[in-house]
């Protein structure tokens, strides 16, 4: 959550946002994963290191890249959440979009059937794992803000040949 109103320029806003989104899959969406999986909720389980097309990646990295992908359109548009609903807006931007978008264009651009056949247990874990991580990716990049916020605090103030302070 941006607190203060000096703007991140767009490409370091772009790659905290991505950063976020990464850091937020490996951690919140993949554990968030778990948990459904080990109560028997999840129908694929987290985590999964086999190497997928067209690059060869580790499928929890590609997804990973997605969520960094996802997490830039997040820091592009999180400074319009409500701040006293900040989280269930990260967690509802979370749960919906990326969710629709594997639901109804990826799964059948994989050859599987639209919503993934519309079965609960899967239609449950997409929406809680991306709400985690919608929650996820907003605690990764309000940290990142800040401390790029605090690291850049007072550069306008530096002078050339001058001290100066930070």
């Amino acid at each position: 959550m941006i607190q203060n109103d000096r703007p991140i320029e767009f490409p370091k806003l772009a790659i905290l946002g991505f950063v976020a989104g990464f850091l937020a899959t490996i951690t919140f969406h993949q554990m968030a994963l778990w948990v459904l999986w080990q109560a028997g909720v999840a129908p694929f389980s987290p985590y999964v290191f086999t190497a997928i097309p067209p690059f060869g990646l580790p499928a929890v990295i590609s997804l990973a890249i997605w969520g960094g992908v996802w997490g830039v359109l997040f820091a592009l548009i999180q400074h319009r959440f409500s701040r006293h609903r900040y989280w269930a807006t990260a967690f509802v931007f979370g749960a919906v979009f990326p969710s629709l978008v594997a639901l109804l264009i990826v799964l059948p651009l994989k050859g599987k059937p639209l919503g993934g056949g519309w079965h609960w247990p899967l239609l449950i874990t997409a929406f809680l794992i991306n709400g985690v991580w919608g929650i996820g990716t907003a605690g990764i990049f309000g940290l990142a803000t800040a401390r790029h916020r605090h690291a850049t605090a007072g550069e306008d103030e530096c002078v050339a040949g001058a001290p100066c302070h930070r």
